[in-house]
């Protein structure tokens, strides 16, 4: 078995089974913390909680006016980020062949072209959220291992996948063997790193990020607080 067949047999099986057993167990997790009753009735006017939770979630996607410029550059670069990995993810051609080998999902591709513009500035964002991190001085305190592991993990499948674009994705769908093995074996590697590592570090804010925003809002709501 060489490096390729590792990566594409037993290393991938193992990400995948952790990824989806970490993610389900702490999602189960916060699911079944226990609820502490509410003590105090409602404000008059406060909307039901379902309402409250989406107004929580769709509030946060955006930064309040309060805080200035200072978050905006930020919450600009977080939503490139977050949108190129989607398209390189779910938009280039040998991703989606991926997919469907191991689901049987297809969908369309998006053109060559605006695969390498997402990944470009993705990878750009990744260094300049980097960047802002360690040069701030209160998020360079509040930053921990957790926050540059899960960087790292993160940068390095973007590097590795940009190292094989030498060639057009149809060629490479359309030839019947690997001509950088190599390569291709490290590209997969730190994906599977990135899954492994995903249920227990911060990158779990994908799935989470909607249940404490919308339990804030929750208890905002019942306090009065809009």
């Amino acid at each position: 078995m060489d490096l390729l067949e590792f990566a594409r047999g037993p290393a991938l099986t193992l990400a995948l089974v952790v990824f989806v057993a970490g993610s389900l167990w702490r999602l189960l997790g916060v699911l079944r913390r226990p609820r502490l009753p509410d003590l105090s009735p409602a404000r008059e006017g406060a909307p039901p909680k379902w309402m409250a939770a989406l107004r929580a979630i769709g509030r946060g996607m955006w930064p309040r006016k309060a805080f200035g410029q200072g978050v905006l550059l930020i919450s600009l670069n977080g939503y490139v980020f977050h949108i190129g990995l989607a398209l390189v993810f779910l938009g280039y051609a040998p991703h989606i062949a991926f997919v469907h080998r191991l689901t049987g999902l297809s969908w369309p591709a998006l053109p060559d072209g605006v695969m390498y513009l997402a990944a470009g500035a993705t990878i750009v964002s990744l260094l300049l959220a980097l960047w802002l991190r360690l040069t701030d001085p209160v998020r360079k305190m509040i930053s921990n291992a957790d926050d540059l592991i899960t960087w790292t993990l993160t940068f390095l499948p973007m590097v590795t996948g940009m190292a094989l674009l030498s060639e057009p994705s149809a060629t490479i769908l359309a030839r019947d063997h690997v001509v950088y093995p190599g390569p291709l074996a490290v590209h997969l590697l730190t994906l599977e790193l990135f899954l492994i590592w995903f249920p227990f570090g911060k990158l779990m804010h994908a799935f989470l990020f909607a249940f404490s925003r919308g339990a804030t809002g929750i208890r905002f709501s019942h306090r009065g607080v809009e």
